[in-house]
């Protein structure tokens, strides 16, 4: 028999231990041939010297856990000490860099394919990285993933997520409300992906006092950004002029993502994309890395998949165009010739 006292000083004993002790409590009925005393930043352990080495493997796990996501609910231990078993710390090992960082009750959020692993890597040696690709791919979510796992290591002061206000087929200026409600549809997807990682009253403090920043891509001009992780969204719709002002932006400590999808331009027709020109003008320069994602990242429903693949080979086939509507002929038309 065996005894052990474990200083537990990062975490405050009601995150770790629940309202009237409901975590601790399930904690024990993980480890019944332990007997566990909790008091204040120290726990007591008494029982055979292996089974309290396990349990401070699996406490190592839940403390990491905490420092990354903020919180411990109950789903997030039994998701890591339930159903994962004895092994959960060698297959998180093994999962390498798949694992971005853990989002709210246990979800587990990492890289799903090749080339989302390859943004994982890229940003890691690289100070800015492009990521072009269709819809569904998980431009904008690995991204946003790997700010917030940043953000939680300390290697940035903030996050800032941007987007060009422009209308797909919609008038914005009839929407109801001040510009701040009427932006914030478009800033929408990058809110549902923060929702996903960071619990709702921490980002709600982190957006209060703007470690977290949503804005339009407006907003950026005039700007220094440093020690942040920068990204912007829907770069296809950037001006020419718009993209080299946000690229300049771009201060001491910074990493930039940009993403884009070439075939979804909203930008009216005459007005020429930012994203072709700048992919043409980083080319070759040292620090920025650019990774193409395709139908095969595809991570939404199967039918998002086929959608794609049908779409790519429309665009490639011109026997499948129609032909050129020829317009009714007018009169007024033939009289101003």
């Amino acid at each position: 028999m065996s005894e052990k006292i474990i200083a537990v000083e990062s975490v405050e004993p009601v995150e770790l231990y629940g309202v009237n002790d409901h975590k601790l409590n399930l904690l024990k009925k993980y480890f019944p041939k332990l007997r566990i005393v909790a008091r204040g930043y120290s726990i007591k352990l008494i029982g055979d010297e292996a089974e309290i080495e396990r349990f401070e493997k699996k406490l190592e796990l839940l403390v990491d856990y905490y420092h990354k996501n903020g919180v411990l609910s109950e789903n997030a231990i039994e998701r890591l000490l339930g159903q994962a078993g004895d092994n959960i710390i060698e297959k998180l090992e093994d999962a390498g860099n798949d694992v971005i960082v853990f989002g709210n009750s246990g979800m587990v959020i990492k890289a799903k394919t090749p080339n989302q692993r390859k943004m994982v890597d890229g940003i890691m040696k690289n100070d800015m990285l492009f990521a072009v690709g269709p819809a569904g791919t998980g431009k904008t979510y690995t991204a946003v993933a790997l700010a917030v796992r940043a953000l939680k290591n300390k290697e940035v002061k903030r996050i800032i997520l941007t987007r060009p206000a422009v209308e797909a087929g919609e008038n914005l200026g009839f929407l109801p409300g001040d510009l701040k409600e009427k932006l914030d549809p478009y800033l929408q997807p990058l809110y549902d992906a923060l929702y996903d990682m960071i619990p709702m009253d921490k980002l709600n403090q982190y957006l209060e006092t703007k470690v977290i920043q949503i804005a339009p891509l407006a907003f950026m001009r005039g700007r220094t950004l440093d020690n942040a992780f920068v990204i912007l969204d829907e770069a296809q719709n950037t001006t020419e002029s718009q993209m080299k002002m946000f690229l300049t932006r771009m201060g001491a400590s910074a990493k930039f993502i940009i993403t884009g999808d070439g075939s979804q331009v909203d930008l009216p027709r005459n007005q020429p994309s930012g994203l072709p020109q700048a992919l043409r003008i980083v080319k070759g320069i040292k620090g920025i890395e650019v990774i193409y994602l395709d139908g095969s990242d595809v991570i939404r429903h199967r039918l998002v998949k086929e959608i794609v693949a049908k779409y790519d080979t429309m665009l490639h086939d011109t026997s499948n165009k129609p032909p050129v509507e020829k317009r009714p002929y007018h009169k007024k038309e033939e009289e101003k010739k």
